[in-house]
């Protein structure tokens, strides 16, 4: 009966998958130490890798819907982008070419010589970059709500008139605390990039699935642009569906990038 008992409690106290913080969980968190910053880096599962790489601001949470399904098949390494999440960068400025660049470093340091890729937003820029930048570093790619320029013919002119705005109230405003100055810095690398031109995708030699929603704050032509700059990617238009692909319709995301991946 204790017997029963004790093992009764262990399982009450083990953590679900519903209970996971997924970006604040130290049993599968770790810093990692690349190009003058500190990443922070989450892993879950085996097999073969898969890299997910986070929009402006946020972390490795917002793939918490995306974890769960590709860990019961992959190694799933999820990261927070330098200046965000928990990772940490002490620099003044920030851009897409230099994160890029950190994670074909955080792929070396784990002695990764190639991966899928999962980019949501500014990680949908990351990815494409990375593909660009470290070709041998990506096996196959998903961008998912990506913008290759600031400006109103890639973004909607609603989300462009609110950067905008945001930018003429708060430029001039002091910012003193070491918060204050990152997330100034973060908000700018999206005010000024990216700044890719389309004829460079043409670099891009791996395989591809570049997707958006219907109501995106991406301009549905410059997706569709983007694919078809790059040689043999496919095109994903999700109906119903704006910025949050990947999260507002987390199930056929998940079942239709693993999908393309197996097919790869």
């Amino acid at each position: 009966m204790k017997h029963a008992i004790a093992i009764l409690l262990l399982l009450i106290t083990l953590p679900s998958v519903a209970q996971i913080r997924y970006g604040s969980n130290p049993a599968a968190g770790k810093y990692y130490a690349v190009n003058g910053v500190k990443l922070y880096v989450e892993e879950y599962g085996r097999g073969k890798p898969l890299l997910l790489i986070h929009g402006n601001g946020g972390s490795i949470e917002a793939f918490s819907k995306t974890i769960p399904y590709f860990a019961k098949s992959r190694r799933v390494i999820a990261v927070d982008s330098r200046a965000q999440g928990k990772s940490v960068d002490l620099g003044d400025s920030l851009s897409f070419e230099q994160m890029a660049d950190d994670f074909a470093a955080l792929l070396t340091t784990l002695k990764l010589d190639s991966v899928d890729v999962i980019g949501w937003s500014d990680g949908g820029i990351n990815a494409i970059l990375l593909a660009m930048r470290h070709p041998k570093k990506v096996h196959s790619f998903v961008s998912t709500g990506a913008n290759l320029t600031p400006d109103s013919t890639a973004l909607i002119p609603a989300s462009w008139k609110d950067m905008q705005r945001i930018y003429a109230a708060d430029h001039n405003k002091p910012r003193t605390t070491a918060k204050e100055k990152n997330d100034w810095k973060v908000f700018m690398l999206d005010m000024l990039q990216p700044n890719i031109p389309m004829s460079a995708l043409q670099a891009v030699r791996c395989p591809a699935l570049i997707v958006a929603g219907d109501r995106d704050v991406i301009v549905t032509q410059h997706t569709v642009a983007i694919q078809q700059h790059i040689p043999g990617a496919q095109l994903w238009i999700l109906p119903n569906s704006g910025h949050a692909t990947l999260i507002d319709h987390a199930d056929e995301f998940n079942r239709k990038t693993d999908a393309f991946f197996r097919a790869k």
